[in-house]
């Protein structure tokens, strides 16, 4: 193991969940960014991109249905209605890719990942 991946993985463990979700969603944001700013020699990496955002997306909308989740009900609605969202909206750009269909998406995960880390507007 080098220095640099003992160090991530030190700051990772001392990090809350939400510190974790939010890096998460800037990590696929930015994918996805890259992607739309390089579109036409980036095309291959969109579906890449698409597809560790959904799953991304798939593992909030779970952790919202669990019985345990301490979120109170709005946000739980507010978040499922959100991964319900952007699952159809990637189906959406995989049927007819625009590079333009992708600021929702970059959108919405960066105003989460603000609102997880505590700096939204």
């Amino acid at each position: 193991m080098d220095s640099i991946g003992g160090y991530n993985k030190a700051e990772i463990a001392g990090m809350s969940e939400a510190e974790l979700e939010s890096r998460a969603l800037i990590k696929a944001a930015s994918a996805l960014n890259r992607v739309k700013e390089n579109w036409d020699s980036a095309k291959e990496e969109l579906q890449p991109a698409l597809d560790k955002n959904r799953r991304l997306w798939s593992i909030l909308a779970s952790a919202m249905q669990e019985n345990d989740c301490p979120q109170p009900k709005e946000v739980k609605q507010n978040i499922l209605n959100l991964a319900s969202f952007i699952f159809k909206r990637t189906i959406e750009i995989t049927a007819k890719p625009e590079p333009e269909k992708l600021n929702i998406l970059i959108d919405i995960n960066m105003n989460i990942a603000k609102g997880l880390s505590g700096k939204a507007d």
